[in-house]
Formats: structure tokens, sequence, C-alpha cells
């Protein structure tokens, strides 16, 4: 077995973690969990980093997936985080933590990687195997583009306007709970959605991810779009492995 990653996803009501074996996107370990912190700023979120590097006696290789966009090793945008984070080069901080090799990405593009990888876009790995869409629908709504088999990082089409509202404003899983949306009414938003995103992009796969994939087959009959649409395989472990897959990566943001 190739040596383990150790794989951070961050969100909003917990920070996840577990060890991976990259090789087959196997979780070695239950997935745990710590609190953030408030405020969740850049220094007291490597402080959690750090704990649970010491508590595991880590010593390893490990890949952190950050909730908003990532360029070379910078945070440029904040979501459930402080908003001291922008601008941050936070990769040198957690580089700071370990000899070994680091590895910070955008959380959606994480999951993606993890689908792409070992999940259900793993088709579309190899050059010329066209253009596969990850979309995760949770909290907010996170996109994760590749192109025969390479990621387009840091696409937050999530944020698009579509109506005059910000397309997670308005379609993210959270939205059908707040607004007590019944599956039809969710599924035609979700409709209008990838609709959207078929019409830009043509792609030739959308996977949808988050935790509305466990419930899919409820608005699937609402979704009229000209490409496949299937559901993500990975469930919730799927940024904990794309993020320790990105230690694999050139540069994964």
């Amino acid at each position: 077995m190739v040596q383990p990653v150790l794989g951070f996803d961050i969100g909003g009501s917990a920070v996840k973690y577990a060890p991976v074996d990259i090789s087959t996107g196997q979780t070695l370990s239950d997935t745990s969990s710590s609190p953030p912190p408030e405020p969740a700023s850049p220094e007291a979120m490597l402080g959690v980093i750090k704990d649970v590097l010491k508590q595991l006696h880590w010593t390893g290789p490990f890949g952190v997936g950050y909730p908003g966009v990532v360029k070379q090793g910078r945070t440029l945008s904040a979501a459930h985080v402080d908003d001291s984070f922008i601008g941050r080069d936070w990769l040198r901080d957690l580089r700071s933590l370990t000899s070994e090799s680091v590895a910070l990405i955008n959380d959606a593009d994480a999951a993606g990687l993890a689908e792409l990888r070992f999940g259900a876009a793993r088709k579309f790995t190899g050059p010329g195997s066209g253009t596969a869409l990850v979309a995760t629908l949770g909290t907010g709504i996170g996109t994760a583009l590749f192109h025969g088999g390479r990621l387009v990082p840091n696409t937050e089409f999530g944020h698009m306007q579509l109506d005059g509202r910000e397309a997670e404003d308005w379609a993210a899983a959270s939205v059908r709970l707040k607004e007590h949306l019944d599956w039809p009414e969710y599924g035609r938003r979700v409709n209008r959605f990838l609709q959207e995103m078929d019409k830009l992009f043509s792609p030739d796969l959308i996977v949808l991810g988050g935790g509305i994939s466990e419930n899919f087959r409820e608005f699937l009959s609402y979704l009229n779009i000209t490409c496949p649409v299937v559901a993500a395989e990975l469930g919730n472990r799927a940024g904990i492995i794309g993020a320790a897959l990105a230690v694999t990566l050139e540069r994964p943001g």
C-alpha cells in the first residue's frame, strides 16, 4: 500500500478528517470531526489542524479542502470562515506544521476530484474523455469542472446569477429546507440550474453530490437536460478523499 494521506474537509459546522489510501480511495478509519473555532480565523483553524496531527501522532502528508477559492496556496475568498482568510498564504502556514507534502484545495474541487478518480465520474479520468461537472448541493452549491481528466479549478458556479439571484440562494439543499419546498418544486429549481450549466458548458456528465444526493430519486424525474445526470457515489467522504488526493497534484490550487 502507498503511504496514507490524511484528508481534512473544512465545513461550516465541523472540520472532518480521516486517513486515506489514495491508491484505492478508501478511508482507513471512520471519519472524525472537530468543531470549527470561533472566530474561524486562519490562526485558529491552523490550531485545529495542528491539534489533530498531534492527537493522531500523524507525521505523514496531509491535504486540506477549504471552503473558498484557492490559488497558488492563497485563500482568495471565505465561506463559513473568517474574512481574515482572504488573501492569506495559508498553504505556507500549513507547511509549517510538517516536513511532508501538504496540499490546499477548494472543497468542491476536492469532492469532484474524488468522484472523478473513484466515484461516479471515473470514466472521465483520461485524456479525450470529455467534460464532467460535479455539483455539490448543500449549504451552498459547489462545483468542480473537469475536461479530459483535468481539473479547471475554482469554478464557483453556485455564485452565478440565475433569474436575479445567486444560484445557491435559490437551489441549494439548505434552501429546500428553509423555504419548505416539496420535491417537485425543488427539482424544478435544480433543473433550472443544471439547464444553465448544460447551455454554457455542454458537459457529457453531471454528478450531483452533497447530502441531497441521498434523495436523488425524489427529484430525478423533474430533471430535463440533454446530458446524463447521476448521483455521487462517495457521500460525505468525498471531500476528505479528494483533499488527500490533492497531494498527488502538481498544483492543486
